[in-house]
């Protein structure tokens, strides 16, 4: 273990908690680390709990603070449980009681689909407790906005349009226009749009954009 002078107090329903996403923790994952060089740390050295899946992807992180840190596990946990999260978005929970795949090919899909999703939204949307090292607070210092949207909580906006560009297959530059042009408070709308652009070419999507925008 590393130097417990260093570890973060975990309040006692996280005592098996990953940090970075709630799951059983089973490894500790220390910053700043030997493979990462840290001339201005934002906070003093700390150890956390974390699971091995997190452990690993906290270990090729090339950043400046814990937070930093959190924000690129997470972005890897979405961009790796991409289709799982997809489920949230293709289906609803009922649809896919009705969806009368029993028996067929995706009767195993029907089955786990929902569950699966709801766990790869729980680990994305988990927020790790306060810091506190030694009876001090580690007062957080991270300038990024996260973005929440149908549910899950991405860790900004673009990280939301890339997940929703791969997901219905759009143009991920244009679907960044789009939401630039409607706010991200208007997220929906600029993907239902690029939806109906799938397949337009790139004179008739500036075109449509040039009309959005005078809309707007």
């Amino acid at each position: 273990m590393n130097d417990i002078a260093n570890y973060v107090e975990v309040p006692f329903h996280f005592r098996h908690c990953c940090w970075f996403c709630g799951e059983p923790a089973n490894k500790h994952f220390s910053f700043p680390h030997s493979g990462v060089v840290v001339l201005d740390c934002v906070h003093p050295p700390l150890t956390l709990p974390s699971c091995k899946e997190c452990h690993q992807l906290a270990m090729t992180v090339d950043v400046d603070s814990i937070w930093s840190v959190k924000d690129k596990v997470k972005q890897a946990l979405v961009k790796r449980y991409r289709k799982d999260l997809s489920i949230g978005i293709n289906w609803t929970e009922q649809e896919l009681k009705e969806s009368q795949f029993e028996g067929g090919n995706f009767s195993g899909f029907q089955k786990s689909a929902w569950f699966m999703y709801e766990v790869a939204k729980a680990r994305v949307n988990f927020n790790g407790w306060k810091l506190v090292v030694g009876g001090i607070t580690v007062e957080e210092v991270n300038d990024k906005e996260c973005f929440i949207f149908d549910g899950v909580e991405y860790p900004s906006v673009d990280d939301a349009i890339v997940h929703y560009s791969k997901n219905f297959d759009l143009n991920l530059a244009y679907l960044r226009q789009v939401v630039q042009v409607l706010s991200p408070t208007r997220f929906a709308k600029a993907v239902s749009f690029c939806r109906m652009t799938i397949g337009a070419t790139p004179q008739e999507r500036a075109v449509a954009l040039k009309q959005i925008i005078a809309n707007n």
